[in-house]
């Protein structure tokens, strides 16, 4: 069957949400559609059942429609469900054309477009969650295994403070953690059948209207809404900004692995592999190339949300321009994020973390990272402000001379006869560890990964 497949996409999609969105999986789902029509429709005696038989036979086979000619006519048509329903009705009317008859009854070309949306939707986000729940478990690994390997914060990307690698992948894992949340309540609300008729009245239907759209839903699995949302197209943007904040926060999971695969950094590294971060110039290049493709997917998503947002303000019971919008932007919306999900997934599960390299970093300054240290430890005997007088000048003093901060305050603490002997060797020595003034870090790598489970376990009850 014809696919609009690019020859990037593989880059920034995933194989089985590209097939979802693929042109063969948008006919296939319109065609699901009105055979569930067909069939729903039968059961509530408004057509006859031999009818949804054939059309529900003839629905199976995707190779009825003429995607080329279906292109092409919707640009007169305005949308594709005219021409698809055409189709459709030209090959019912090939096997029984009292069939014929009752093929797209009652609905209209909206009803079958969104709903075929609704049921991609519903395989690509049951698609996206799993792989959200595998980059998790990753950064779970993370947060565990390095709990307490020490490494540089950085603030203005300038060295801060001491924090662990173990801190770092938790507030990664706690990120995610209210991103499956928010999948998880956008999925429950986008599993809406939308079935209006042609001004959402159902007035086509007479009274069988209520019993059609509940066995519809039911031939679908969808919810059934209290009434056709047409022009109402907030369960759609609620997709669109949730993926919005997810591809953002693989973003920045991207941009902290990248900044810290630099080569003056060097404390992490995407996994290696044949053909992979290479540079067609430079054989000792090693990019990073999957964090490339989430930060292209976390730039490329955020105007692709505002134009879902934008769309929201419609026209009355039917939009012009507004739903019409919607068609690609959406697709693309869950295509990149779900690639960017699957290039972290194997970013996050092959990372090499250098520790040795880490604690190297948080020696670049020579103690300097632990002033803040010293300046409490020295605040709580001569006071805050005096302490950071004291701390400040021993600092200086380090980068003038290229000394260490601990040779460069007890040089300082001499200078003044009623600041000698306030620290000894023992305080000295534990101010000098950057494992003693790392924090909560340990406890908040523990706790993120804690409250991932719970909310792991939640997500499966």
């Amino acid at each position: 069957m014809p696919s609009s497949t690019r020859l990037t996409d593989p880059m920034f999609g995933s194989p089985a949400v590209l097939e979802i969105f693929s042109d063969a999986g948008t006919v296939q789902r319109m065609l699901a559609v009105e055979a569930a029509l067909a069939r729903a429709q039968a059961q509530c005696g408004v057509i006859p059942a031999a009818a949804a038989a054939v059309i529900s036979e003839v629905c199976r086979d995707a190779s009825v429609i003429d995607f080329d000619a279906l292109a092409q006519s919707a640009v007169a048509a305005g949308n594709l469900a005219i021409p698809f329903v055409r189709q459709l009705t030209a090959a019912v009317a090939a096997r029984d054309a009292e069939a014929a008859r009752y093929v797209h009854w009652g609905a209209t070309s909206q009803d079958i477009i969104d709903t075929a949306l609704v049921l991609q939707l519903g395989d690509a986000l049951r698609a996206l969650d799993a792989d959200l729940l595998r980059v998790g478990e990753a950064c779970a690994a993370l947060a565990t295994a390095h709990r307490a390997t020490a490494m540089v914060a950085r603030t203005w990307l300038q060295h801060a403070l001491p924090t662990t690698f173990g801190c770092k992948a938790a507030g990664w894992l706690d990120a995610l953690r209210r991103d499956l949340g928010r999948l998880d309540a956008a999925r429950a609300q986008a599993r809406t059948l939308q079935f209006g008729g042609a001004a959402g009245t159902l007035a086509s239907l007479g009274d069988a209207a209520p019993g059609v759209v509940a066995a519809l839903a039911g031939e679908l699995d969808l919810a059934a809404p209290v009434l056709p949302w047409h022009a109402h197209r907030d369960r759609m943007v609620e997709v669109a900004t949730t993926l919005g904040m997810l591809t953002g926060t693989l973003g920045k999971m991207a941009r902290d692995i990248s900044l810290l695969m630099q080569t003056e950094v060097a404390e992490v590294a995407e996994p290696a592999g044949p053909g992979r971060g290479g540079s067609s110039t430079m054989p000792h290049k090693r990019n990073p190339v999957g964090c490339a493709a989430v930060l292209t997917a976390a730039v490329r998503v955020p105007p692709l949300v505002a134009t879902m947002l934008s769309g929201m303000v419609q026209e009355h019971e039917r939009a012009l321009g507004g739903w019409q919008a919607e068609w690609d932007t959406l697709p693309q919306i869950v295509t990149l994020a779900a690639g960017a999900l699957r290039q972290m997934g194997e970013v996050v599960a092959g990372l090499q973390v250098d520790a040795a390299r880490m604690r190297a970093n948080l020696d670049l300054t020579h103690g300097l990272i632990l002033g803040e240290a010293a300046m409490l430890e020295l605040g709580g005997r001569i006071g805050r402000l005096q302490a950071h007088h004291v701390v400040e000048h021993a600092s200086r003093r380090a980068v003038e001379q290229g000394t260490r901060l601990r040779d460069a305050l007890v040089a300082t603490l001499r200078e003044d006869p009623a600041h000698a002997g306030l620290l000894d060797e023992a305080a000295l020595d534990r101010l000098a560890d950057p494992g003693n003034h790392a924090g909560q870090s340990t406890r908040f790598a523990d706790a993120a990964v804690a409250a991932w489970r719970e909310a792991v376990a939640r997500a499966a009850a």
